[in-house]
């Protein structure tokens, strides 16, 4: 006897996930999640539901795809290479702005990690501080977050300078501006400086990007459903383990993937998530880890049409979805 689904209720999603993957078990379901870069700290919850057994549970074969300069995640969830992939609100919007239908399903980053850094004792305290003063900034940077500066402070492109990737330029400089990330920025650069750095979180100056997000094209998630609620369910009972319990399984697995990044260096990074509100902080506080909201995408995508990244045509609404998360209880 054929059992037949339907899926036109956000509440039965979760019913119907359990329903639908505890009938394949022995046949777990396969999933290519594509990283945004190296495996690293940010990445916790990601490879705690895959060390500790939460994704098995949920009836996933997760396979975690390492990112990194040479890949292009929106082109390889856009062709199928891959089944689900990180990126931020950036990435569907700029998606569907091609013609390409993909969208957000989860945010497990509330705020941007994104910084601007400067040394200290140089009269500098805010971004408004920075207007006028060269800054640091890759090429991809200068189509995102430096738009947002350009509109709300006035900075202009006159003051862009190429940014090496190499923080010897930065330190030999005590002018030097560049951009950074706030789950880094003390560790790498504090230890080369008589006093820490000045960092500034854009996020805190109102930069509304969703980071650390899980995005598919609509083909998938019409398709499997149940597949990508599982995903995020498991996913974010790995962020809660990174956030308040133990992820040493998960720390473990990451650092194997990539053998460079130090354990020093992940429990400070998930010190900085937890202090700075990354993960549980804004509207996850009361909405759940990896929650989205309507207001917080139009507050994005118009901020992004006023600096002219985006026409204002562009139907936003299309480039996510809230349907796929529980509100916490």
């Amino acid at each position: 006897m054929t059992k037949t689904i339907r899926f036109g209720t956000t509440a039965s999603l979760a019913a119907i996930a359990m329903t639908l993957l505890a009938g394949t078990a022995g046949a777990a379901e396969k999933i290519r999640f594509g990283l945004n870069w190296l495996p690293e700290g940010e990445h916790c919850g990601f490879f705690q539901a895959k060390a500790g057994g939460l994704y098995e549970k949920a009836g996933l074969d997760v396979e975690l795809r390492s990112g990194g300069p040479d890949q292009n995640v929106a082109i390889l969830v856009a062709s199928g290479q891959e089944d689900l992939g990180m990126g931020s609100s950036f990435t569907t919007l700029n998606l569907l702005n091609q013609g390409t239908a993909a969208v957000t399903v989860a945010a497990f980053f509330q705020k941007d990690p994104q910084t601007l850094v400067a040394h200290p004792d140089q009269d500098i305290k805010t971004l408004a501080d920075l207007k006028g003063k060269p800054i640091m900034v890759a090429r991809f940077s200068q189509g995102e977050f430096w738009q947002f500066l350009k509109f709300k402070f006035g900075f202009e492109d006159s003051q862009l300078r190429p940014y090496t990737y190499n923080a010897a330029v930065f330190l030999s400089d005590p002018k030097a501006v560049q951009q950074g990330y706030v789950t880094e920025d003390e560790f790498f650069l504090g230890k080369e400086m008589p006093k820490p750095p000045v960092v500034m979180l854009l996020a805190d100056y109102g930069y509304a990007n969703y980071a650390t997000t899980v995005f598919t094209t609509q083909a998938y998630a019409d398709k499997k459903p149940a597949v990508v609620k599982a995903f995020i369910d498991a996913t974010k009972a790995g962020y809660q383990q990174c956030m308040t319990g133990d992820s040493t399984a998960g720390m473990k697995l990451m650092m194997a993937a990539n053998p460079d990044h130090g354990e020093p260096l992940y429990h400070f990074k998930l010190k900085q998530m937890k202090e700075r509100g990354l993960v549980t902080g804004g509207d996850a506080a009361t909405l759940g880890i990896g929650a989205m909201t309507d207001a917080r995408w139009k507050e994005f995508f118009d901020g992004m049409v006023a600096t002219g990244i985006y026409p204002k045509t562009l139907d936003y609404k299309a480039a996510y979805t809230t349907k796929f998360l529980d509100k916490a209880k």
